[in-house]
């Protein structure tokens, strides 16, 4: 396999597993990037950007990262509670009025970052459309009645995360989450990412190749609830088709989806866009350390388990959440206990280590394993990172 990009001296385990990927993996297209201090120390990508290998993948290929993007949605939030204007103790309806339907006015901002808001989608299944429609998709959130207490327990909100972190950075701020994400994180940062992808930039999407949706939800799991879902109670799985079935995105390949702004799952980003933002955070820049501190504060309770994602990530795991990021409790983002990201599904992860001044993103377009930083992939690559940096 011939690699293309830089690679500093001294990161050579690192090199050899990104071209084990694709020699062991069954990787067609991907990308890695890490920096460490602020300077980028490796930036590779090989491969195709399409399942017919007619198309070479390059220093500027975008990809779909699906649920890698719920970070940079959380960063926007971030940032105006960085400068005073977002309380994440205050109810969701003070900034946003109409949210108060349905029981909801007391929900605190907190609790739609950390996925226990209990709107994990609508009550009535939704089109295509429908899902990739701002307006159409808030209100109905707005009006939905919650599918257990707020606040009582976990569950991955693997649609409506973005919609409802997005609206509430709107309503502040005048400005959707792609246009917030992009005036005030990624053009100040050089970043190549977008949350609603301009026409004139799709020709460098890479397509993905397989993606989860209700065909493979169904193979997966041919024991699924009964429709309609009413209650998360009625199933072991009802929480997860309901979740990720009644909001469907659609076709991730076609224009109209990438064009949509979904800011949980349809940033079209390279590695190096996502190792640039997260660069940033992990060397105290973008905000303070009382943010910082905040974001990556555990939300989660001691041994709870995210009930909409644990029959993905396996019966009994875990999932530890701070404020819209994933932490680092299985070593996903390597050694430091503090490290933090996200991952989507199919296999991208990217994360912040800020104690180690290092960031690193992997982009892909082979539907692999995992959402959370543990395809294998991902591990092997972060494995190598940290030898050659001799950090255990």
């Amino acid at each position: 396999m011939a690699l293309s990009g830089t690679c500093a001296p001294g990161f050579d385990r690192l090199r050899a597993a990104f071209e084990a990927n694709f020699t062991e993996r069954g990787e067609v297209g991907a990308a890695i990037a890490v920096t460490v201090g602020g300077e980028t120390v490796v930036d590779l990508w090989g491969g195709y950007a399409d399942a017919g290998r007619g198309r070479s993948w390059q220093a500027d290929t975008l990809v779909n990262v699906y649920s890698t993007t719920k970070g940079m949605t959380a960063l926007c939030a971030h940032l105006l509670v960085d400068r005073g204007e977002l309380d994440l103790d205050a109810p969701v309806a003070r900034y946003w009025p109409e949210f108060a339907q349905a029981g909801k006015g007391e929900i605190p901002v907190r609790w739609l970052l950390s996925h226990r808001a209990g709107l994990i989608a609508p009550h009535e299944p939704l089109a295509e459309t429908e899902v990739r429609d701002w307006d159409t998709m808030c209100a109905r959130l707005a009006a939905t009645e919650p599918w257990w207490e707020p606040g009582a327990a976990q569950g991955y909100h693997a649609v409506t995360f973005g919609f409802l972190v997005g609206e509430v950075v709107r309503r502040i701020s005048g400005r959707t989450l792609g246009s917030f994400l992009r005036e005030e994180i990624t053009e100040p940062l050089g970043a190549d990412l977008y949350v609603g992808t301009p026409l004139e930039q799709q020709h460098r999407c890479a397509d993905m190749i397989g993606m989860l949706d209700r065909s493979v939800l169904e193979r997966m799991f041919p024991d699924r609830p009964s429709e309609p879902i009413r209650s998360i109670d009625q199933h072991p799985l009802a929480a997860l088709f309901a979740a990720l079935t009644y909001a469907p995105p659609g076709d991730v390949n076609s224009a109209e989806y990438r064009s949509a702004e979904v800011p949980a799952a349809n940033a079209q980003a390279t590695a190096r866009g996502l190792a640039t933002v997260y660069g940033a955070l992990a060397n105290g820049k973008l905000v303070g350390e009382q943010t910082m501190e905040a974001m990556r504060t555990k939300q989660s309770r001691p041994g709870e388990r995210d009930f909409v994602i644990r029959p993905l990530a396996g019966a009994g795991v875990p999932t530890s959440w701070g404020l819209g990021y994933m932490l680092n409790g299985a070593g996903q983002a390597g050694p430091n206990p503090r490290a933090f990201g996200h991952g989507g599904a199919g296999g991208s992860y990217a994360f912040a280590d800020p104690e180690n001044r290092v960031s690193y993103a992997y982009t892909m377009n082979v539907f692999g394993g995992g959402t959370s930083g543990q395809d294998p992939r991902s591990i092997g690559l972060v494995r190598a990172l940290y030898a050659d940096l001799g950090i255990g």
